[in-house]
């Protein structure tokens, strides 16, 4: 499992993945290593015109891949309600969830639904996209949903009291909070599936540290300083993808894993097991936070 290849990966001829982000950055190069598994791939994506552009890119590399596109807009709940609907609508099982897009460090907003922004795409969204697939994941034969945290979850906290940015707003802060929050929620879906003795699994990846356009709301001259000095550190995006990929294709996973890049700081290197901190592994946090979430996005799993 160590020296995870996406060469040796095992095919995936017959199964369904849904990859949120899918158009670009990581989120695109993980598009690619699925089809080059032969797996269908369904791009859940905001955009349209960056969707069907991306969609010429990937069937240019795989010419008879299967793709299709459902639009997503991950800052509203009711987007993620409707991408669910026509996806029941066309397919009665799915056999990878990578809830892999994500938005770093914007000017503070909220959403119609009253979610700080980065706390609604990260992590709010996902939880309920992953929710409502459920039963499509449970009619798979073991299924995975990915779940995709950060090595910013390390300096991470739940702030219950500041959940969505009511009393101030530390971009910085929040960002690592939503990326904890995500780690969390892998963990506890594993304990519960785990609990309901479900053939679904939960796993947690990260993609070390890409020039990817998660730094687009970063000043330019600082990304630039940064990246420069940086450079050998930093994975590509194609490596970047990497650890979502064993997440999702090595047959040796357990569920409760969690992936990253094994280099300098889980910064880049090669995919394999990654350290999460101990507030990731904390059961009261968990429970709360499990709690909070149904009841924010209005949605309650059934295990």
């Amino acid at each position: 499992m160590q020296n995870f290849t996406l060469k040796n990966a095992p095919l995936q001829k017959g199964k369904l993945a849904i990859v949120t982000g899918a158009n670009d950055g990581v989120g695109f190069e993980t598009s690619l290593g699925l089809l080059s598994k032969e797996a269908k791939l369904i791009m859940a994506c905001r955009n349209p015109e960056k969707a069907n552009n991306a969609i010429i890119k990937l069937k240019k590399a795989f010419p008879k891949a299967e793709i299709e596109f459902i639009q997503l807009d991950l800052s509203k709940l009711s987007s993620v309600k409707s991408f669910v609907k026509e996806f029941k609508q066309k397919f009665n099982k799915l056999d990878i969830l990578i809830n892999n897009a994500g938005i770093m460090v914007p000017p503070f907003s909220k959403t119609e639904d009253g979610f700080e922004s980065q706390m609604a795409v990260n992590y709010f969204a996902h939880f309920l996209l992953t929710g409502l697939l459920m039963n499509e994941l449970e009619a798979a034969d073991k299924a995975r949903v990915i779940s995709l945290s950060s090595i910013a979850h390390k300096r991470g906290k739940i702030d219950f009291d500041n959940l969505n940015a009511e009393k101030n707003y530390n971009k910085s802060a929040v960002y690592s909070q939503s990326k904890l929050a995500c780690l969390i929620f892998a963990y506890e879906l594993d304990r519960k599936l785990r609990n309901a003795k479900s053939s679904v699994i939960s796993l947690a990846a990260h993609p070390g540290v890409s020039a990817t356009n998660l730094f687009e709301n970063m000043p330019k001259l600082a990304t630039k300083i940064v990246m420069t000095l940086s450079k050998p550190l930093l994975n590509s995006p194609k490596a970047a993808a990497l650890p979502s990929l064993m997440a999702a294709l090595d047959s040796e996973v357990e569920s409760g894993d969690y992936y990253g890049p094994s280099g300098f700081m889980e910064m880049s290197g090669k995919a394999a097991k990654a350290n999460s901190k101990p507030q990731s592994h904390n059961l009261e946090t968990a429970k709360k936070l499990w709690e909070v979430s149904e009841k924010l996005v209005g949605f309650k799993f059934e295990f």
